[in-house]
């Protein structure tokens, strides 16, 4: 009895904790309901691609090209799923966010916690990119509250249409509440190939992008599993998660 009784005290504190992590989880009426609306839609792509609801995602963003794409978790490695199109970043082009007000979206590696997902957004839905992050801080880079986000409208954030953004958001919920602890968003200006990179030798980023490229080769190369992402003597240093 007392065996059991253990027993059922363990399963009961795993649920309680499972059901705890889930409230951690931000979520509003609002969310609730675009949720319901694109969840069967979502479930039947996925279904049809391979994937379960809430396996875990990954996300990258290109800003010549305005696309956002979605990449799941199978088995060992990341697929794409889907890739959304970008309605604006702002009114500035390529390049890194430098400072406060200068209309600039953010390039770079970030992650999102379960507190960064916004389901009361002034645009609709939306989740907090994480700037500054640790490489923007110790190169003195300065603002804050850039997002991803619905409203198909932006100075300085990735604005995606209501319908993109609602789809987004789904997936990432369910694949926090599912377990993942956060999920990683890397941005680029362009696809990291030599070709492009030649193209842009002539840019004041380009050592900054050189720096990028090396997290894009490691994704590209390595089983497209995303890196582990660390700032030492100023750089982006990647090694496997």
């Amino acid at each position: 009895m007392k065996k059991l009784t253990i027993i059922f005290l363990f399963v009961a504190t795993i649920v309680i904790s499972a059901v705890s992590e889930a409230q951690d989880i931000p979520s509003s009426a609002r969310s609730r309901v675009a949720i319901s609306r694109v969840k069967p839609k979502l479930q039947g792509e996925l279904s049809g691609a391979g994937f379960n609801w809430g396996t875990p995602i990954f996300v990258r963003i290109f800003k010549k090209t305005k696309e956002l794409e979605i990449w799941l978790k199978d088995q060992k490695n990341f697929r794409l799923f889907k890739t959304y199109k970008i309605c604006t970043y702002g009114f500035r082009s390529l390049g890194p966010k430098i400072r406060q007000g200068d209309w600039q979206a953010p390039e770079g590696f970030y992650y999102i916690l379960p507190r960064q997902m916004n389901p009361l957004s002034n645009f609709h839905l939306s989740f907090n990119l994480g700037y500054p992050n640790a490489y923007d801080r110790v190169h003195g880079r300065t603002g804050g509250a850039l997002m991803v986000h619905g409203s198909c409208a932006s100075i300085g954030c990735y604005a995606m249409t209501d319908k993109g953004i609602e789809e987004i958001f789904a997936i990432a919920d369910a694949s926090l509440r599912t377990g993942q602890r956060f999920f990683r968003v890397h941005i680029f200006p362009f696809r990291m190939t030599d070709k492009n990179m030649d193209e842009h030798k002539y840019s004041e980023w380009y050592k900054f992008w050189e720096n990028l490229k090396e997290g894009y080769d490691f994704f590209e190369k390595n089983g497209h599993n995303p890196p582990n992402v660390k700032v030492i003597n100023k750089r982006y240093v990647f090694e496997p998660s």
